[in-house]
């Protein structure tokens, strides 16, 4: 376990520690956790890594100056989750609980958590180099909206004074940078490195040379809203490239230059990430504590990394990659069979999953046509020809997972897409209804929980999500398999509030919407803007940046918090009259539990 205290360094014989990590999250020793990834890495190749997280900066600094100078740098995140997504509601109320902290106790890190750990480590240790990664420095790496401070905010790398920024999955940048620190490379070397971002002092060489994206400056998108839509477009469209050009973003007296990532990792690299001796475990200082986060995937194997749905609301493709990178079955295997050791653990898989469980392995027929491809979407407004979507290896895989000693049943908590097998027409191909049914009969537990985010097709649109048809497609065809097989699995449909081009009576007819009857509904969360996504531009500036076409946007807190309560309204009044008809009619009591 890597030491977290004076003592524990001690006991481990250190005369030095070569990185020190700071994180807002509890640690946790498992590979869900980014923290934990990095430092078994790290620790792979040789490096003397300790962690320090939650550290208390409100008092004198202590947790800051504990473990003293690193030989090589500090390394720091604010954890799995933007610090102010984990502090505030959609309605930007305070959040009483974190499931990232021991017993879920709300306050354990700052809001801008990034920005508050690096300025403290300056202040202390100017002259020891500070890395930021994870979660909010990746979305925040360029000029962003902030939905709390409700105005357009530079890249975090201004903001806190890092010396450099590690975005996406940073296992290979982490690694050359930390060998570059060490052997003292020049810093013209050091900005050479892949995957990493950093603030330049000075102005910019005349000309834009081949290979580099000039965006408009953080400057002139505070006074202009379309230059700000035009700057995401671009952003975005070289995140899902497979060869993007370097970023160049001009900001006060320098500028801020983003290098391509590597390429996405082989199957090779990906089991050499999660073929590490994680203990799977929270550090022993939480001993009797519970880590609500830890809960939910203790028990889980992750299968892959990277997402190519582009859904405009979602992250995962600007931190994750477009592009599939999927573990080997065999590494895959050998942690289902490790489960085994675990304390508590009863044979039971809590999730087979990834961002989207079902893209296992998936990639395009012709690989040559996906290295030129600038689409955002494979699936979105039409699933690729090239896309190869064929469920039959992830079936294999699941029925391997399900015949190793000790498993009883292993279930999909991940979400999934049901436009990789389904058609407004039919199935996608031959493996498409076998996936679907093993899905539900084999590896739902309970409730199979999808998300097709509204009803109206020009909502849908705003969200890049496809036709709400699909979904009443996807309800006959799981009717069809619970009563064919007499079961009585759930079917939850999760929904989005207020999300830009939606109106109140846009959420009127998704309330009332027929192909929703008899569904219980309870899952609809209000729209959040979020850094580093089209749906936050659209919501800052109006216009939608794919087209710069103008988009209704609801601005208005009560008019906001109406969307969401006339859905629960309206779904209150069809369970009293449900529960009207219940008492009269003993046979529709019967099946009411079939939609819990």
């Amino acid at each position: 376990m890597f030491p977290t205290s004076v003592k524990e360094v001690q006991a481990l014989g250190w005369d030095s520690i070569d990185i020190i990590l700071f994180s807002g999250d509890a640690f946790i020793d498992h590979p869900s956790f980014g923290t934990a990834v990095i430092a078994r890495w790290l620790q792979k190749w040789g490096y003397k890594v300790a962690v320090v997280p939650q550290p208390n900066w409100r008092d004198d600094l202590r947790d800051f100056r504990k473990l003293g100078r690193p030989r090589l740098y500090f390394g720091l995140n604010a954890g799995a989750m933007d610090s102010m997504v984990n502090h505030y509601t959609a309605s930007k109320r305070l959040r009483h609980d974190d499931a990232y902290t021991p017993d879920g106790k709300a306050g354990a890190r700052p809001d801008y958590a990034v920005t508050v750990y690096t300025q403290i480590l300056k202040k202390l240790f100017p002259d020891v180099p500070v890395v930021i990664g994870g979660i909010e420095a990746s979305l925040r790496r360029l000029t962003h909206y902030d939905y709390w401070k409700d105005c357009l905010m530079p890249s975090v790398l201004v903001s806190s004074g890092a010396d450099y920024l590690c975005y996406g999955m940073g296992e290979r940048p982490m690694l050359e940078l930390t060998k570059g620190i060490e052997k003292g490379w020049s810093r013209h070397r050091m900005l050479q490195i892949p995957q990493l971002a950093f603030y330049v002092k000075g102005k910019l060489p005349a000309g834009t040379p081949s290979g580099y994206l000039l965006l408009h400056s953080f400057e002139e998108c505070c006074r202009d809203k379309r230059a700000f839509a035009e700057n995401f477009h671009w952003i975005e469209t070289h995140a899902n490239m497979m060869h993007p050009d370097t970023i160049i973003e001009p900001v006060g007296e320098g500028y801020v230059q983003i290098n391509p990532p590597y390429p996405p990792a082989t199957t090779q690299e990906m089991d050499s990430f999660w073929d590490l001796p994680f203990t799977k475990l929270p550090h022993p200082r939480y001993k009797g504590k519970r880590i609500p986060a830890y809960d939910m995937i203790k028990f889980s194997v992750n299968t892959h990394r990277g997402c190519f749905g582009g859904c405009n609301f979602c992250t995962i493709a600007a931190h994750q990659g477009k592009f599939i990178q999927s573990r080997s079955e065999k590494s895959i295997l050998k942690e289902v069979q490790d489960l085994n050791q675990l304390p508590d653990f009863a044979g039971n898989i809590s999730d087979v999953g990834a961002p989207t469980a079902n893209m296992y392995g998936m990639h395009g027929k012709n690989l040559e046509l996906c290295d030129k491809c600038k689409r955002r979407s494979c699936l979105f407004p039409k699933r690729c020809p090239n896309l190869e979507c064929d469920h039959t290896r992830l079936m294999e895989l699941y029925k391997r997972i399900d015949n190793t000693k000790g498993i009883r049943h292993s279930y999909i908590g991940s979400g999934i897409r049901y436009d990789l097998f389904l058609t407004e027409d039919g199935f996608v191909d031959n493996s498409s209804k076998p996936y679907l049914k093993t899905l539900v009969l084999d590896h739902t537990s309970g409730r199979l929980k999808v998300a097709p985010e509204h009803t109206e097709d020009h909502v849908l649109q705003k969200m890049a999500k496809p036709s709400f048809k699909l979904f009443e497609h996807l309800r006959k065809e799981f009717d069809h398999i619970n009563r064919e097989a007499g079961t009585h699995v759930g079917l939850v449909p999760y929904f989005i509030s207020s999300h830009p081009g939606c109106t109140l009576k846009d959420m009127e007819k998704l309330a009332n919407h027929p192909a929703l009857k008899g569904i219980w509904m309870d899952q609809v969360q209000d729209f959040t803007p979020t850094p580093m996504t089209t749906s936050s531009v659209m919501y800052y500036s109006g216009l939608d940046p794919r087209d710069m076409t103008p988009v209704f946007t609801e601005h208005d807190p009560e008019k906001k918090q109406r969307q969401k309560s006339y859905f629960f309204k309206n779904s209150s009044k069809k369970s009293e009259k449900r529960l009207q008809s219940s008492k009269q009619s003993p046979n529709i009591a019967a099946r009411k539990p079939k939609h819990k």
